[in-house]
């Protein structure tokens, strides 16, 4: 049977004999008693249970994440650039192909940021609305340096009744607008994938069509021509011949180039069809850049190979004005182990600062040897 409050006074009182109005002022009293007493439990002891539901959260959290912790990850970054006006191209999509669900979006400055990937080799593609999707395939993502790609979209006009979508790479197109025939761009990211290619420039067009290597030089003869009318451009300044102990095997070559691939940027090479601009070329041009360092963070790179040591550094010079710096300083293996009596050591230096204060960018580099 069910009671109320009422009902449950005039039960006691029938049954202790204790007046109704007695039995509220005690009943009142007890609950407000036991009101006091939990208050005080629960400020005395509250914070050990919102410790305790804290850890069980943390452990739950921990036990859907632990099979990611498995295996290291880094994060690739870049640009999404018009590959005829180079402006950045917002809110494109890049993604990995080879990761489901793994993407995002460019901002309004045509940047992306992709956390959390895991290493090893990966194709990244990048689309937008009017253009060719964008295709690098073979991506190498390792733990100690992350990755900044300059992803270039060839605008695409299309009927939109008769609409095709082929994923294509420019990386067989020069960066110089004037280029028609006979000119391919050398990326970033296919220059540690060439064998043999000793971080030399010279030795990494050696397998490009037209071209045949010297065995004892790096010297480059284009359709038969002389090594020595290669023209040498850096940063659109023609350059004498830019190679360790030059011209005594082949002349136009040397035993090894001055510039290291550790800051070569995305370069031209030219084997016919030269624009107006090369005009003392004859042969061929190799039309190199210098890439910009990493204005958000410091990386070092050391690199031990038959060639020497290198010891590669870039950075922030300044993050408020997005300024920075990226040098190498490479020295012979000959030179350490002090082999011919010194007549083959060899020391370079290849370095660039980058100031974007403002439109144009400022940058200043050298090269001493």
């Amino acid at each position: 049977m069910k009671m109320n409050k009422t009902m449950l006074l005039g039960e006691i009182a029938t049954r202790s004999g204790i007046p109704a109005d007695e039995c509220g002022i005690v009943l009142k009293t007890f609950e407000k008693v036991l009101c006091e007493e939990l208050t005080r439990k629960l400020y005395r002891y509250g914070g050990w249970i919102l410790l305790l539901i804290a850890l069980f959260v943390s452990v739950t959290v921990l036990g859907q994440t632990s099979e990611r912790k498995g295996r290291p990850v880094q994060t690739i970054r870049g640009m999404v650039v018009d590959g005829d006006s180079k402006y950045p191209i917002p809110y494109a999509t890049v993604r990995l192909s080879d990761k489901a669900g793994m993407g995002t979006t460019t901002d309004s400055l045509g940047r992306f940021i992709i956390p959390q990937v895991p290493v090893g080799r990966h194709t990244i593609e990048a689309a937008f609305m009017g253009y060719e999707p964008g295709l690098f395939r073979e991506i190498l993502v390792t733990s100690a340096k992350e990755v900044y790609l300059e992803i270039p979209l060839k605008e695409s006009v299309n009927e939109l009744s008769e609409v095709v979508v082929r994923a294509r790479t420019n990386k067989e197109e020069a960066m110089n607008k004037m280029a028609t025939t006979g000119a391919r761009m050398l990326s970033v990211e296919e220059a540690s994938r060439y064998a043999g290619g000793f971080d030399d420039p010279a030795r990494l067009v050696s397998a490009f069509a037209g071209v045949a290597p010297s065995v004892s030089s790096n010297g480059i003869s284009i359709h038969g021509n002389a090594p020595h009318l290669l023209q040498w451009r850096l940063e659109d300044v023609e350059i004498p011949n830019p190679n360790h102990f030059a011209d005594i095997a082949t002349l136009g070559g040397g035993i090894l180039s001055s510039l290291s691939s550790q800051v070569l940027g995305n370069s031209d090479f030219f084997t016919g069809a030269f624009p107006a601009e090369y005009g003392n070329a004859v042969s061929g041009v190799f039309d190199m850049k210098l890439r910009n360092g990493n204005n958000q963070k410091n990386e070092n790179t050391i690199q031990v190979g038959i060639m020497g040591i290198d010891v590669a550094s870039e950075g922030p010079l300044s993050k408020k004005h997005k300024a920075s710096y990226i040098f190498n300083y490479r020295y012979s293996t000959t030179g350490l182990l002090n082999l011919d009596g010194g007549t083959m050591d060899y020391q370079d230096l290849n370095f660039k600062l980058t100031f974007l204060r403002r439109k144009p960018e400022l940058s200043q580099y050298g090269e001493p040897a």
